[in-house]
């Protein structure tokens, strides 16, 4: 029996619902060896691993390295913007030139497509730019913490938007994640090192990233459900966007006044900023496609916790005990919380729906 290929629309379902393939895992299982598996999952999993924390490391320089003194926050994510532009039509072009090498959607700017996406495009400007302002007014230590509200957001939204409620159990998961979260301020606080700017950022961003999943589940159908496609109108959207923004807030006169606005090494940095961008959105994919949206959540809080503490090493930062604490606290509920949620619709999944019961009942 040959397994139908999973398509990237619904890897994103599978992430957004937490909802795993079960078919397609055990034909995987059945397929392949136990050692070829687990070499593949482990390759997976370290490249989401060093993909996701090069990057944060790599924009923090970007964003407030003393050596590169750049105050242009909006051009540097403008200018991720255009680097997954341009790589989304570049493989969409090779693709098309070489049938068969690889699978790339065919892209062609459509205004009315583009038009629909707008809505999320808004939002998705706000999630990666209050990121990257997040980033560059916290250290990379509390950066998981200042941005650590999207599991209550989630819950919340959930609730106000799409009327679902959640168990006690959920709930509970959440007030460790918020007690942790106010924890971290407190500490950051204590130890002369907290920036209420980068907070309000780190809590904005949370909002959009909840607010990002919600819109995307509506906007797909406008795409023809490719990830792909909704990435590079995602990005072509924002670039023109970012324009107004760059003039209003003076960006494009500090960049003229840089001094290293013309250093290879520069524009390198910022370009693989860019090709880290682009790799991230592919790789959190492919972690999903061999694991399962729950083991893609657990590996995303234990990487969490490694860049926390590689943070904190690199930087030479001494922290209290109720520091980490308070990571531990918004790790451990962020865990609880993802475990809890694949427990209950598992549960569901296992539960005989009332027409199987009425059958059952009757002798059928």
């Amino acid at each position: 029996m040959n397994r139908a290929p999973l398509k990237r629309s619904r890897i994103l379902h599978m992430a957004l619902m937490g909802a795993s393939d079960p078919s397609g895992e055990a034909e995987a299982s059945k397929e392949k060896p136990f050692l070829l598996r687990a070499l593949q999952i482990t390759l997976v999993v370290s490249l989401y691993w060093v993909t996701s924390i090069s990057m944060v490391f790599l924009n923090k320089y970007l964003l407030d390295s003393p050596s590169l003194q750049l105050d242009t926050p909006i051009f540097v994510t403008f200018y991720q913007c255009l680097v997954t532009t341009l790589l989304c039509k570049s493989l969409s072009t090779l693709a098309a030139l070489c049938p068969g090498a690889m699978d790339f959607p065919s892209l062609r700017l459509d205004l009315r497509v583009a038009r629909s996406v707008l809505p999320l495009s808004v939002v998705f400007i706000g999630m990666i730019t209050f990121n990257n302002l997040c980033l560059k007014y916290v250290g990379v230590a509390f950066y998981n913490v200042g941005r650590s509200l999207t599991t209550v957001f989630n819950v919340l939204l959930s609730y106000l938007l799409l009327k679902q409620t959640t168990s006690f159990y959920a709930l509970l998961t959440c007030g460790v994640i918020i007690g942790g979260f106010w924890l971290g301020v407190d500490q950051e606080g204590a130890e002369g090192t907290l920036s209420w700017t980068g907070t309000l950022f780190g809590v904005l961003a949370s909002l959009c990233v909840s607010l990002n999943a919600i819109y995307t589940k509506k906007v797909l159908p406008a795409v023809d459900s490719s990830i792909w496609r909704l990435t590079f109108y995602n990005n072509v959207n924002a670039c023109v966007l970012f324009l107004p923004l760059l003039l209003l807030l003076g960006e494009l006169q500090a960049l003229r006044d840089f001094a290293q606005l013309g250093s290879a090494h520069f524009w390198g940095m910022m370009t693989l900023g860019g090709l880290f961008g682009f790799a991230i959105g592919y790789v959190t994919g492919l972690q999903i496609k061999f694991t399962s949206p729950l083991t893609h959540n657990v590996s995303g809080t234990a990487k969490a916790c490694a860049q926390t503490v590689l943070a904190v090493l690199y930087y030479e930062e001494t922290k209290s005990f109720l520091w980490w604490t308070s990571n531990m606290m918004v790790l451990g509920g962020s865990s609880a919380y993802t475990w809890v949620r694949g427990w209950e619709m598992k549960k569901i999944q296992e539960e005989p729906s009332p027409k199987e019961e009425e059958k059952s009942s009757m002798g059928v």
